[in-house]
């Protein structure tokens, strides 16, 4: 497995204890096995550079759902607290449901067999089983149902891309230039890896979102309104 990394600045950016204990629900959404997951998933994979970060968070204030950063996830899946945290949450019928997914996983050959790989998809499941969470990165959208999750794509002009991480982490455009192409290259070699899937294929995604276009704010809006309404589409099809 990669070696962890921090990426558009999520560790200091996203902290779950900041989103409202209430927010919006919506109705269930269910699956016919064992009546889970209990809410939508928003997965969000992004380009570098594309704030995907700060719009996750700002996602998350709008619809009073908890954010798992990138670090979070990662770390939390080897890291004994968050993990155990998840699971004991879980009632039976959701672990039933995690090990059932797993097993999808693993016979379809959709997922890597690296154990660190392995405790990840575990954890993005046991999160969300629960509903109602947004989850950036690690492949999140790769791992969960498509009824049950929003997969989000957000991406922006590469010369938007790196005026923005040169502005962040004060580097010259050379040097952010390089930063833009060498955390995509990670990222989509993650997936390419350990998912078999090519992050750029627009059609595996609900939604693909130019954050330049709309700026953080209205993007993180369009978000939460599409969650919104793939919850609606859900309950309208069951």
């Amino acid at each position: 497995m990669p070696e962890p990394y921090t990426d558009d600045f999520d560790m200091p950016v996203l902290e779950t204890s900041e989103s409202p204990l209430h927010g919006y629900r919506g109705s269930p959404v269910e699956s016919a096995a064992v009546g889970l997951p209990v809410g939508l998933t928003i997965a969000i994979s992004r380009e570098a550079g594309a704030r995907g970060a700060t719009i996750a968070k700002r996602a998350g204030e709008k619809l009073g759902w908890e954010v798992y950063s990138q670090d979070m996830l990662e770390y939390g899946a080897q890291e004994g607290a968050l993990r155990r945290e998840a699971f004991d949450k879980l009632s039976p019928a959701a672990l039933e449901w995690v090990d059932e997914r797993m097993r999808h996983l693993v016979e379809r050959q959709h997922l890597s067999q690296h154990p660190n790989i392995l405790d990840l998809a575990r954890l993005v499941l046991a999160l969300a089983a629960q509903g109602n969470v947004i989850l950036l990165g690690r492949g999140a959208g790769f791992i969960l149902p498509a009824k049950s999750t929003l997969h989000v794509r957000l991406v922006a002009p590469l010369a938007d891309r790196v005026a923005y991480m040169a502005q962040s982490l004060r580097l010259t455009e050379e040097e952010a230039l390089e930063q833009v192409r060498k955390r995509d290259h990670r990222r989509n070699d993650f997936i390419a890896t350990h998912f078999h899937r090519k992050p750029n294929d627009v059609h595996v995604y609900d939604m693909l979102l130019n954050t330049s276009m709309f700026g953080e704010d209205r993007s993180a809006d369009l978000v939460a309104a599409a969650a919104k309404a793939k919850m609606t589409a859900i309950v309208g099809m069951d």
